[in-house]
């Protein structure tokens, strides 16, 4: 599908679900496709000059202070990992990026021996001192908004020697902590730049050229315009990038972006275009409409603490309040929303797990509405009345109109339509911009909310303990202790199926307490102009610039 070609020591990995050990090795092997990007010991990456339209927003540029995808992307060009995902690959596996090799030493300790010779783009050597400040950093600081939680098992990082270091887990046989360090918490940020208890503002991480990824940022107007050049000095997977320079546009209007592909102002797209945009596009011979393989999911979040008869409410109900979070989830029709707002571009989601992991379910078809996907107004009646709850219930609903594209207003109004239809519901829908968004909604502002999930790697337990677990990054204020042991059991159950039916397990619990509610998933869409080569969409879930050419 692309033609740049992989560095030529290009790592294998053995990982298998199975049990430890997992051992990532570094081996010599090339690829056939041979043109565009050389090794990893050329220089600058090649010629002329790439433009990337997205209407994604980027919260910050420290890895310690956003969890969201705009922030992602932007890191996924600059930053390098201990273990990271090849470009095009189908199973999502790690492979050493950073690392030389990365295995379990123990069934509690995953030892990692870096490349020699690395440095960041200011000449900075990396070494082990940078990759424990980084994972120490996360801890100390677990911004609200940042990616920690993702390190529930981790217990301490301890430096063996310069290119050695070990992580040790409080759960053994993590099966998920291979993933976890190619995921939004892993980027290797620099121990000289990047203070350890205190987020750096972006400016000033551009100011220190403290990168490492395949790029390195020469200009940044958050939200507006950003510029990479290639970072010569990098050795790690994806090597030399085909594109020397790249500019990053951030549209406001999702349209504009949509006439700028298609008039040829700029090369590619990245998110987000609506279906109906994309349904054009996929006619037009100037362009390329590329879809990957799936993994975002939309749903709604409630706060229990504020969410009606919430524990901070002033008629704080625990039976009412899940009465109410599950006649939502009666009268939500799926299929409605997926077929009017979508065009089928997103699909109905019936489980928090999608479909095409293991654990993926029904969860949502069978226990609500009308049994088969459905609404059914009359059961969300008869639940709301035996719980005592007053009709209609009065829910403060909020939503997103710029991160998760336009068509947000037309989902969530369909939302809105269908919870008031019966006179069931009185809805007080409302959105705010993503920034504040991001910062409100781990503040308790809103009782319930929109959010979507691009995965941070391709293992079922992405779409489970970042929700679920106590210390969850939606700081829901949901926590069930069986839920947590079960959560901790699948994540070092060695046996697939074993874990499988955890997943399942699982699932089954916390759809019935809905602390969160599944709605759709949908596809990875990139639009790219038809002399541009080299967009890859995977399991991987990242978009990646360095193999794009034109």
């Amino acid at each position: 599908m692309f033609d740049a070609a992989f560095t030529p020591r290009r790592r294998a990995v053995l990982l298998s679900m199975a049990g430890v050990p997992v051992l990532l090795t570094a081996c010599a092997q090339t690829t056939e496709d041979g043109g565009g990007s050389g090794g990893s010991d050329a220089g600058g990456g090649g010629g002329g000059e790439l433009t990337v339209g997205t209407t994604d927003k980027v919260t910050a540029l420290d890895p310690a202070a956003a969890y969201d995808n705009g922030s992602s992307t932007v890191w996924t060009q600059c930053y390098s990992y201990l273990l990271n995902t090849s470009i095009g690959s189908e199973d999502g596996r790690p492979e050493p990026d950073l690392a030389e090799s990365a295995e379990f030493t123990s069934d509690t300790v995953f030892t990692v021996t870096l490349q020699e010779g690395l440095t960041f783009a200011n000449g900075n050597e990396l070494t082990t001192e940078d990759v424990k400040h980084t994972f120490d950093r996360q801890l100390a600081i677990a911004d609200p908004n940042g990616p920690s939680s993702l390190l529930g098992n981790l217990e301490k990082v301890e430096i063996i020697d310069d290119l050695t270091v070990e992580f040790h887990l409080k759960e053994p046989n993590d099966q998920t902590f291979p993933y976890v360090l190619t995921s939004p918490v892993g980027p290797i940020v620099d121990a000289e730049v990047f203070p350890a208890d205190a987020v750096l503002p972006d400016n000033e991480i551009v100011a220190a050229d403290a990168f490492s990824g395949p790029y390195k940022i020469t200009s940044w107007k958050i939200n507006e315009l950003v510029t990479f050049e290639a970072f010569a000095d990098y050795k790690g997977l994806f090597g030399t990038p085909s594109t020397s320079s790249v500019v990053m546009s951030y549209y406001a209007d999702q349209n504009n972006m949509k006439l700028d592909i298609q008039e040829g102002n700029i090369d590619c797209v990245w998110r987000s275009l609506s279906a109906t945009d994309i349904a054009d596009l996929q006619t037009d011979d100037g362009v390329t409409v590329h879809e990957g393989p799936g993994g975002e999911i939309r749903y709604i979040v409630f706060n229990f603490k504020t969410n009606p008869y919430g524990e901070a409410t002033e008629d704080p109900d625990p039976a009412k309040a899940k009465a109410v979070r599950q006649a939502v989830a009666d009268l939500l029709d799926r299929t409605a929303i997926s077929e009017t707002v979508y065009n089928g571009t997103y699909t109905p989601l019936y489980s928090y797990i999608p479909e095409g992991l293991p654990g993926s379910g029904t969860q949502f078809q069978d226990l609500y509405g009308d049994g088969a996907g459905g609404p059914d107004a009359e059961r969300a009646r008869k639940r709301l009345e035996d719980a005592g709850v007053e009709i209609p219930v009065q829910l403060s609903l909020q939503y997103n109109p710029d991160h998760y594209g336009a068509s947000s207003g037309d989902e969530y109004a369909a939302v809105k339509s269908q919870l008031e239809a019966d006179g069931l519901f009185a809805v007080d829908l409302q959105s705010t911009e993503w920034v504040q968004y991001s910062k409100d909604r781990t503040t308790d502002v809103y009782p319930a909310y929109q959010l979507g999930w691009f995965p941070d790697y391709s293992d079922a337990d992405n779409y489970l303990s970042p929700f679920f677990a106590t210390e969850n990054f939606l700081v829901n204020h949901y926590s069930n202790p069986k839920v947590d042991e079960l959560i901790s059991t699948q994540r070092g159950a060695q046996d697939p199926a074993e874990r499988e039916a955890l997943f399942v397990e699982i699932q089954d619990l916390v759809a019935e307490e809905i602390s969160t509610l599944p709605l759709l998933q949908g596809a990875q869409i990139s639009v790219s102009t038809a002399t541009v080569q080299g967009v890859t969409l995977d399991s991987s879930f990242k978009f990646r610039i360095s193999p794009i050419s034109k």
